[in-house]
Protein backbone atom coordinates (compact mmCIF):
# COMPACT_ATOMS: atom_id res chain seq x y z
CA UNK A 1 0.00 0.00 0.00
CA UNK A 2 1.14 3.83 -1.07
CA UNK A 3 1.68 6.36 1.63
CA UNK A 4 0.69 10.02 1.71
CA UNK A 5 3.38 12.30 1.89
CA UNK A 6 3.94 15.96 2.12
CA UNK A 7 6.25 17.71 -0.53
CA UNK A 8 8.92 17.50 1.92
CA UNK A 9 8.26 14.10 2.86
CA UNK A 10 7.98 12.89 -0.88
CA UNK A 11 11.35 14.74 -1.45
CA UNK A 12 13.23 12.80 1.19
CA UNK A 13 11.76 9.45 0.12
CA UNK A 14 12.86 10.17 -3.41
CA UNK A 15 16.14 10.48 -2.21
CA UNK A 16 16.82 7.45 -0.75
CA UNK A 17 15.31 5.81 -3.57
CA UNK A 18 17.66 6.92 -5.81
CA UNK A 19 20.90 6.47 -3.58
CA UNK A 20 19.82 2.85 -3.71
CA UNK A 21 19.41 2.94 -6.95
CA UNK A 22 15.48 2.78 -7.64
CA UNK A 23 14.12 4.98 -10.90
CA UNK A 24 11.28 7.16 -10.58
CA UNK A 25 7.87 7.41 -12.33
CA UNK A 26 5.55 10.05 -11.53
CA UNK A 27 1.62 10.55 -12.35
CA UNK A 28 -0.59 12.99 -11.57
CA UNK A 29 -4.38 13.60 -11.83
CA UNK A 30 -7.66 14.60 -10.03
CA UNK A 31 -9.21 11.26 -9.51
CA UNK A 32 -12.49 12.26 -9.07
CA UNK A 33 -14.30 9.38 -8.39
CA UNK A 34 -11.70 6.52 -9.21
CA UNK A 35 -12.62 4.56 -12.30
CA UNK A 36 -10.86 1.85 -14.11
CA UNK A 37 -9.19 4.45 -16.58
CA UNK A 38 -7.88 5.83 -13.65
CA UNK A 39 -6.71 2.42 -12.87
CA UNK A 40 -4.95 1.41 -15.97
CA UNK A 41 -3.18 4.51 -16.30
CA UNK A 42 -1.58 4.41 -12.54
CA UNK A 43 -0.74 0.37 -13.53
CA UNK A 44 0.48 1.51 -16.96
CA UNK A 45 2.96 4.44 -15.04
CA UNK A 46 4.06 1.71 -12.32
CA UNK A 47 5.09 -0.60 -15.16
CA UNK A 48 7.72 2.98 -16.12
CA UNK A 49 9.93 2.66 -12.91
CA UNK A 50 10.90 1.09 -9.36
CA UNK A 51 8.91 3.46 -7.55
CA UNK A 52 5.55 5.49 -8.39
CA UNK A 53 4.59 9.04 -7.09
CA UNK A 54 1.36 10.03 -8.06
CA UNK A 55 0.29 13.88 -7.23
CA UNK A 56 -3.56 14.77 -6.69
CA UNK A 57 -5.12 18.08 -7.59
CA UNK A 58 -6.16 19.41 -3.98
CA UNK A 59 -9.97 20.57 -4.17
CA UNK A 60 -9.58 24.26 -5.31
CA UNK A 61 -7.86 23.19 -8.37
CA UNK A 62 -9.97 20.56 -9.06
CA UNK A 63 -12.57 23.25 -9.13
CA UNK A 64 -10.59 25.13 -11.38
CA UNK A 65 -9.82 22.70 -14.04
CA UNK A 66 -13.70 20.79 -13.51
CA UNK A 67 -16.25 23.22 -12.45
CA UNK A 68 -18.35 24.06 -9.36
CA UNK A 69 -19.37 20.85 -7.69
CA UNK A 70 -16.52 19.14 -8.20
CA UNK A 71 -14.57 17.75 -6.87
CA UNK A 72 -17.21 14.64 -5.75
CA UNK A 73 -14.74 13.32 -2.94
CA UNK A 74 -12.22 15.76 -1.02
CA UNK A 75 -8.52 15.30 -2.10
CA UNK A 76 -7.17 13.59 0.86
CA UNK A 77 -10.27 10.67 0.81
CA UNK A 78 -8.87 10.88 -3.28
CA UNK A 79 -5.66 10.05 -1.85
CA UNK A 80 -6.71 7.22 0.04
CA UNK A 81 -8.10 5.47 -2.56
CA UNK A 82 -5.11 6.41 -4.62
CA UNK A 83 -2.55 5.10 -2.25
CA UNK A 84 -4.80 1.32 -1.76
CA UNK A 85 -4.51 0.41 -5.67
CA UNK A 86 -1.30 -1.63 -6.40
CA UNK A 87 2.06 -0.50 -7.83
CA UNK A 88 1.53 3.26 -5.90
CA UNK A 89 4.45 3.89 -3.24
CA UNK A 90 3.55 7.34 -2.78
CA UNK A 91 1.14 9.92 -3.48
CA UNK A 92 0.90 13.64 -2.90
CA UNK A 93 -1.41 16.37 -2.68
CA UNK A 94 -0.52 19.54 -4.61
CA UNK A 95 -2.26 22.68 -5.06
CA UNK A 96 -0.51 24.72 -7.73
CA UNK A 97 -1.98 24.52 -11.31
CA UNK A 98 0.24 22.14 -12.84
CA UNK A 99 2.88 19.85 -11.75
CA UNK A 100 6.01 21.22 -13.22
CA UNK A 101 6.73 22.21 -9.41
CA UNK A 102 7.22 18.84 -8.05
CA UNK A 103 8.76 17.88 -11.60
CA UNK A 104 11.52 20.49 -11.06
CA UNK A 105 11.97 19.20 -7.72
CA UNK A 106 11.52 15.95 -7.71
CA UNK A 107 13.09 14.94 -10.88
CA UNK A 108 11.24 11.65 -11.71
CA UNK A 109 12.82 9.33 -14.10
CA UNK A 110 9.87 9.20 -16.13
CA UNK A 111 6.73 11.35 -16.08
CA UNK A 112 3.62 9.28 -17.41
CA UNK A 113 0.28 10.78 -18.88
CA UNK A 114 -2.41 8.83 -20.41
CA UNK A 115 -3.66 8.82 -23.53
CA UNK A 116 -5.63 11.84 -23.88
CA UNK A 117 -2.57 13.27 -24.72
CA UNK A 118 0.62 12.38 -27.37
CA UNK A 119 4.30 13.44 -26.26
CA UNK A 120 4.18 16.65 -28.04
CA UNK A 121 0.68 18.17 -26.02
CA UNK A 122 2.04 17.23 -22.93
CA UNK A 123 2.09 20.87 -21.10
CA UNK A 124 5.04 19.92 -18.56
CA UNK A 125 7.08 17.91 -21.63
CA UNK A 126 9.76 21.02 -21.42
CA UNK A 127 10.20 21.22 -17.61
CA UNK A 128 10.77 17.04 -18.07
CA UNK A 129 13.21 16.83 -20.67
CA UNK A 130 15.60 20.31 -19.39
CA UNK A 131 15.98 17.92 -16.55
CA UNK A 132 17.19 14.96 -18.53
CA UNK A 133 13.83 12.99 -17.88
CA UNK A 134 11.53 11.23 -19.65
CA UNK A 135 7.97 11.70 -20.66
CA UNK A 136 5.61 8.36 -21.54
CA UNK A 137 2.51 8.07 -22.45
CA UNK A 138 0.58 5.05 -20.77
CA UNK A 139 -2.93 3.29 -20.11
CA UNK A 140 -5.41 2.52 -22.18
CA UNK A 141 -7.58 4.15 -24.95
CA UNK A 142 -9.44 7.34 -23.16
CA UNK A 143 -12.96 5.73 -22.94
CA UNK A 144 -13.52 6.46 -19.76
CA UNK A 145 -14.33 10.29 -17.69
CA UNK A 146 -15.59 10.72 -14.45
CA UNK A 147 -18.06 13.56 -16.33
CA UNK A 148 -19.30 10.55 -18.17
CA UNK A 149 -19.90 8.27 -15.28
CA UNK A 150 -21.34 11.22 -13.47
CA UNK A 151 -23.67 11.88 -15.74
CA UNK A 152 -24.41 7.92 -15.82
CA UNK A 153 -25.24 7.94 -12.43
CA UNK A 154 -27.33 11.03 -12.75
CA UNK A 155 -29.63 9.34 -14.85
CA UNK A 156 -28.41 11.75 -17.96
CA UNK A 157 -26.53 9.57 -20.03
CA UNK A 158 -26.00 6.26 -21.54
CA UNK A 159 -25.84 2.89 -19.68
Amino acid sequence: MGVILSEHELADAVARDRAAGRTIAFANGCFDVLHVGHVRYIQGSAMEGDRLIVAINDDRSVTQLKGVGRPILPARERAELVAGLRGVDYVTIFSDATVEHLLTRLRPDVHCKGTDYTIATVPERDVVARYGGRTAIVGDAKDHATRDLLARIRGAGPA
